[in-house]
């Protein structure tokens, strides 16, 4: 097996020979070249490889791992060097024979690749920062291979900012996802405590916001969704076990956080029972699938958790989203298809639950339609503080 090219999704990107390569005596090896493309805003792999063998070619990018010729597919985190030599032993070469495949340059029978790690780093949706403007973190697994990882990025993306290893580098994407779980699970909870001390979370984070330093403006939700933020984090804190170390930060947002589906519906029950209305038997109208607002990705909703716990309540529920006509739970088993007429299911429910907050919902006329709101979101902000049908997170 060896590594015969390097790509990025479907883009096949070709060895250039530059001046100071192998080819030419230098010490650098191959240089990958992206050309420089404003219409090119898809994100770039962490790193990517196709390994090729006599009977299958494998892709290996982001630490994820997919057979050609199977329905293989892994993944592994922490270090990059772990993931190809995990993948590598699965087809019965060992970790002396990773350096020998991936840190040749041009010897024997051998095509040179040098590996390096570059977190993801993209915002679906939004378009002040794409690929191409948001700076680079590189690191590589020797100084030289950082080197070469750093130039090839330099030709398609702004600012690249190199580290001092692949480790660095991915444990810079680590803090940078904890982050945001962390802080999201304080903001959680204190929406739980507001709640319960009779105080408007929002109103408190909006008046928190107003201070112009040593603060930063997250605001609760239904749950964390994505692949990053609530996963990647958890990999770190397993990582940690086998130091004999608990994570403990990560492991209480996490508890926290996973918990806020059960919470929003625990809220929409009491707030149906203050009605005179069971939950059970009672249809429920969810609003939004996409785990965040104007995009069309259904990974880690929170939306899914909701609409199963409310099921499983005895609810009779149906979703709406303009971007996702279909969902499916793999653990429980159900499906649905969005309804087509957002306005007569919202008359047609008992209770509103906006989950997901997209720009093209007109909030004020759902309001105006509907029987009860429970707004997860703030979505009805603007019109509704004092609008009793309306119960805010």
């Amino acid at each position: 097996m060896r590594i015969t090219a390097l790509t990025t999704g479907t883009l096949q990107l070709k060895p250039t020979f530059l001046e100071g390569s192998p080819a030419h005596g230098g010490p650098l090896g191959l240089i990958w070249k992206l050309s420089r493309d404003p219409d090119f805003t898809r994100p770039l792999p962490m790193w990517a490889w196709i390994l090729e063998s006599d009977d299958e070619r494998i892709l290996v990018d982001a630490g994820r791992a997919e057979s050609r010729s199977g329905v293989t597919r892994t993944r592994f985190t922490i270090s990059p060097e772990q993931t190809l030599v995990a993948l590598l032993a699965e087809r019965g070469l060992c970790p002396d024979d990773f350096d020998r495949v991936v840190m040749t340059h041009l010897h024997g029978d051998h095509v040179g690749g040098l590996p390096a790690f570059s977190p993801e780093r993209v915002d679906p949706g939004r378009e002040d920062f794409t690929t191409i403007n948001t700076p680079k973190v590189v690191g590589g697994i020797t100084e030289a291979c950082g080197e070469v990882a750093a130039t090839w990025y330099e030709g398609a993306i702004k600012t690249v900012h190199s580290v001092s290893s692949a480790e660095a580098a991915e444990m810079a994407k680590l803090l940078e996802n904890t982050f945001r779980m962390i802080n999201i699970g304080l903001v959680n909870e204190l929406a739980i405590m507001c709640e319960r001390l009779g105080v408007d979370v929002w109103e408190v984070i909006d008046a928190a916001a107003t201070k112009p330093f040593g603060f930063m403006k997250f605001t609760p939700g239904p749950g964390l969704g994505g692949h990053c933020i609530p996963i990647d984090p958890l990999y770190l804190s397993w990582k940690m076990k086998s130091f004999n170390y608990n994570a403990r930060f990560i492991e209480l947002a996490s508890e926290i956080n996973t918990n806020m589906p059960r919470y929003v519906v625990s809220r929409v029950m009491e707030a149906l029972n203050d009605r005179s209305k069971a939950l059970k038997g009672s249809k429920i109208l969810v609003l939004g699938a996409a785990y965040k607002a104007d995009i069309d990705d259904v990974r880690e909703s929170p939306a899914l958790d909701v609409i199963g716990l409310l099921k499983k309540k005895g609810a009779i529920v149906e979703y709406h989203d303009p971007y996702i006509p279909h969902i499916h739970h793999e653990t429980d088993g159900w499906q649905m298809d969005s309804v087509g007429d957002v306005m007569k299911a919202v008359k047609g429910a008992d209770a509103v639950v906006i989950i997901t907050n997209h720009k093209v919902y007109d909030y004020k006329a759902i309001v105006e339609a509907s029987e009860f709101v429970f707004d997860t979101r703030n979505a009805t902000r603007e019109f509704a503080k004092e609008i009793k049908k309306v119960v805010r997170l």
